[in-house]
């Protein structure tokens, strides 16, 4: 056995899986990555299921050190820099650190969450079925919390096989897309209008449980309050102060304010990825587009690998190199004549031409 050593690690980084399911209408909620095809892709690339346990860094660095053999890992997600010893690590790639080595992440770059994966998985002890880390509710394993500088990960020995990078498709631009409902009847034209045409931004103050929207205030037609019924991820609410709420996957399986819309499953990630403060807007869809969107989704997680390629490596050979003349012909520095491109009409005075 080897074992990855949190040696720094920010806020906001946990043990994820794929969730822990079946169990909702008990009241416990599912957890999970926030980025889906992130923790996917990671796992993918060390030969892992899709949706097996990796650490899901947030937005600031972390560093990891290989213990007690050497540990492969994957990355994913929210880019970031990343390398071992200085040695620039590339992202949507696997790369194995030898034992005593540190894995130095700085911080997430047009995103919010990184995916590491570790060849054979996270040794924990499974609470309903996962996992993954629910702070809140004391749940998760190794550690029931978010990681912090010391926590020590148990893993297999990394495995000789070869290296290896994703191909994933291009981030989808454009409006985060909804469905309406199931309670935007509670809304009127003009607040529905409103939601739709203006600018929302996420406030620093989200989480994991939810994403708290900045934007105009959505009014509602008969109060804020009503029977208490189920959610799910991306359940948009609307609390009595009119500022929208974005339910993820820490949220309660239950609530008691009007949901105005609902993201489509094939949206959560990149609606996750969104960082605090940027600027974005959401669109309305049919229920047929949301369903067609998800069919589609489901279809590139059962082919990511498919989409695995090796990494071409060589061994650099420093003393060729030195007795090369990779430069081609000889220069001078006193001697334009040796480095300056010249035109035809002074190399014909030259003499040359």
């Amino acid at each position: 056995m080897s074992k990855l050593v949190v040696s720094t690690i920010g806020p906001a980084s946990s043990v994820q899986d794929g969730g822990r399911h079946g169990a909702q209408r008990y009241g416990l909620t599912p957890s999970g990555a926030m980025d889906p095809l992130a923790l996917a892709a990671a796992n993918t690339l060390v030969g892992n299921g899709a949706f097996d346990a990796a650490i899901e860094i947030g937005p600031f660095g972390a560093a990891l050190t290989a213990r007690e053999g050497a540990v492969r890992v994957a990355l994913s997600g929210a880019p970031r820099s990343a390398d071992i010893a200085s040695r620039a690590i590339a992202w949507d790639s696997s790369t194995t650190l030898a034992d005593g080595e540190t894995l130095t992440l700085g911080f997430a770059r047009g995103g919010a969450f990184s995916y590491l994966a570790i060849e054979g998985g996270i040794t924990g002890e499974s609470m309903f079925g996962s996992l993954a880390v629910n702070a809140r509710a004391g749940l998760g394993s190794p550690y029931p919390r978010p990681l912090q500088a010391g926590d020590e990960l148990q893993t297999r020995a990394a495995s000789a096989a070869a290296e290896r990078r994703i191909e994933l498709p291009a981030i989808a631009e454009g409006p985060i897309r909804v469905v309406l409902g199931p309670q935007d009847d509670e809304f009127g034209d003009e607040a529905k209008n409103l939601f739709f045409d203006s600018e929302w931004k996420i406030s620093a103050t989200s989480d994991r449980m939810g994403y708290r929207l900045e934007g105009p205030v959505i009014r509602h037609l008969h109060g804020h309050n009503i029977v208490s019924d189920g959610t799910v991820n991306g359940s948009i609410q609307v609390p009595g102060n009119g500022a929208p709420i974005v339910l993820m996957p820490d949220r309660g399986t239950s609530g008691g304010y009007p949901k105005i819309a609902t993201l489509i499953t094939a949206d959560l990630g990149r609606f996750a990825q969104i960082p605090a403060g940027k600027g974005f807007r959401f669109k309305a869809v049919s229920m047929a587009e949301a369903q067609g969107e998800a069919r589609n989704f489901a279809k590139l997680l059962r082919t990511l690998p498919d989409r695995l390629r090796a990494i071409e490596t060589f061994d650099l050979n420093i003393e060729a190199l030195r007795d090369a003349n990779v430069a081609g012909s000889a220069v001078s520095a006193i001697d334009a004549r040796t480095w300056q491109a010249q035109s035809a009409d002074a190399l014909a005075l030259d003499g040359r031409d």
